[in-house]
């Protein structure tokens, strides 16, 4: 695919460091003004992934100055079936940062692919040229052409779904990309650890877009480390997910591909199979071959910074699942079904921790499509659709994962908050991996620091695979009370996607 003529980094550099043998250095700020950064400063970013998720994070990062997105890539040219939250969320995200409510009206349905991405960057840089357009970013259908053609991006964003999360990631660091991708780093153990030893040898930066800077966890881990509720015991997280249809069954009809999608590049490493619509866009994380569940989705919201912010630097050693089943009719008579394709409508997971440094023994129990742990009514009223819970031998703390102020609730009192633990001002999401990323450094989100809520998490999915309590050896990567779990750990790769 042809790229637009363009001056690289490189060219650049050398460009500028000849005028300035030849004229007065006159500093940068003279120039562009306050908060002026120079073309060779900013991150220079291939994004992949151009589905709804991905456009709607497009436009928030887009207006940052810090960063110029220079090529985009999806195996969807364009089409309008995608599946969202609302009917026009896209179309207005992308009429409100182009500042053109004309956006999208020919449009019928959601669209989203590589064609939508590379439209909206070209139009919102366009903006800020006198002659109103730009043509500087690239359209890539295959990530591995990008990577390949691109030569001077800094670094890569993973949009796409999860199955291809480690694979993309660890193709961007092999050569020398700094990355940030969507929850989670890879939907198998296997894939996650290699994409976290591949970011440790690489030595680029990285982040967990899971990441975010929460105060209220601050408040927590004072109440803890001050013993408000005695002994730490359990940590309980759940979810309103999936808010997705979430099917028992492998689909056995088979539509014909969409024109301009690419099917054989959006299964990447998994084994062949027909296309069919439930896989693709939103509805792609219900299973098991390509996503990794409701705990995968919001878990990592809620555990991740909690796991930094108290200190919870080993993952779980052993998980037990608790699952909704289901029954079809078979010829008049009702049978159980056994579903080993896709996440089920509800469940339970229950993990086991070994102490932490500064952390006794817990336990910690994800619940997900509705379920909620049971407690005594609270002053604040019922539990929210989506929280946090920590239990301890003399008290309890509720926290809701949506903002509200943690309630601290023990045998003498009730606290609705607790004081700030800083002054400090909370950190951007994405600002902190795009300064990291500037200045070479690890992100407060680095793969790096999620090697624990990784293995946990996806434990939880083999938990609900085996039917059985697993028990998990981190350092050799074993199912050790279940030798034949561990096939859940892998995938089986098609052939040229092996890791």
């Amino acid at each position: 695919m042809a790229n637009t003529n363009k001056i690289n980094r490189r060219e650049f550099l050398g460009t500028a460091a000849a005028a300035s043998l030849a004229f007065t250095v006159i500093p940068r700020h003279v120039l562009g003004g306050p908060g002026y950064i120079a073309p060779s400063d900013k991150v220079t970013l291939g994004y992949i992934g151009c589905g709804t998720q991905g456009l709607r994070e497009m436009a928030e990062i887009i207006t940052n100055p810090a960063l110029q997105i220079v090529a985009v890539c999806d195996p969807n040219k364009f089409s309008t079936n995608y599946v969202d939250w609302s009917q026009n969320d896209v179309r207005n995200t992308i009429r409100k940062v182009l500042g053109d409510n004309s956006w999208g009206e020919a449009i019928k349905g959601i669209p989203g692919g590589r064609d939508i991405g590379q439209e909206l960057v070209q139009k919102y840089y366009g903006k800020s040229k006198d002659s109103g357009t730009y043509k500087g970013c690239a359209s890539y259908e295959d990530f591995r052409e990008l990577l390949e053609k691109e030569k001077d991006l800094n670094a890569i964003k993973i949009m796409t779904p999860d199955h291809l999360h480690g694979t993309v990631a660890i193709a961007s660091m092999k050569k020398g990309k700094h990355v940030v991708t969507h929850k989670p780093i890879a939907n198998r153990m296997y894939e996650a650890k290699l994409t976290i030893a591949t970011a440790k040898k690489t030595g680029v930066s990285t982040n967990l877009l899971a990441w975010s800077d929460k105060p209220d966890n601050d408040k927590i881990k004072k109440w803890i480390d001050e013993g408000a509720i005695g002994k730490l015991k359990e940590i309980h997280n759940w979810s309103n997910r999936p808010m997705w249809p979430q099917w028992q069954a492998n689909p056995t009809d088979k539509p014909p591909v969409p024109k301009d999608f690419n099917w054989d590049l959006w299964l990447g490493p998994v084994p062949d199979r027909p296309y069919h619509p439930n896989y693709t866009n939103a509805v792609f994380r219900g299973w098991y071959d390509f996503g990794a569940g409701s705990i995968a989705d919001m878990g990592h919201y809620s555990l991740f910074p909690l796991f930094l912010t108290l200190g919870i630097t080993a993952p779980a050693v052993s998980a037990e699942a608790y699952a909704t089943t289901t029954c079809a009719m078979q010829g008049n008579v009702s049978a159980g079904v056994k579903n080993d394709v896709a996440f089920p409508l509800s469940c339970i997971i229950r993990f086991k921790f070994q102490a932490q440094a500064n952390l006794p023994p817990f336990e910690l129990f994800w619940y997900d499509g509705g379920m909620k742990p049971i407690i005594p009514e609270l002053p604040s009223g019922p539990l929210k659709a989506e929280g946090l819970l920590f239990v301890g031998d003399k008290g309890r703390i509720v926290a809701d994962f949506r903002g509200e102020r943690p309630v601290l609730i023990t045998d003498d009192k009730v606290m609705l908050d607790a004081p700030a633990t800083s002054k400090r001002a909370l950190q951007d999401r994405d600002d902190a991996w795009i300064t990291a990323f500037r200045n070479n450094t690890q992100s407060p989100g680095s793969f790096l620091y999620a090697g624990p809520v990784t293995e946990t998490i996806l434990l939880g999915g083999v938990a609900l695979r085996a039917g059985k309590k697993v028990e998990y050896d981190t350092a050799n990567m074993k199912i050790t009370n279940l030798p034949d779990a561990d096939k859940y750990l892998v995938r089986e790769y098609r052939k040229g996607w092996e890791l």
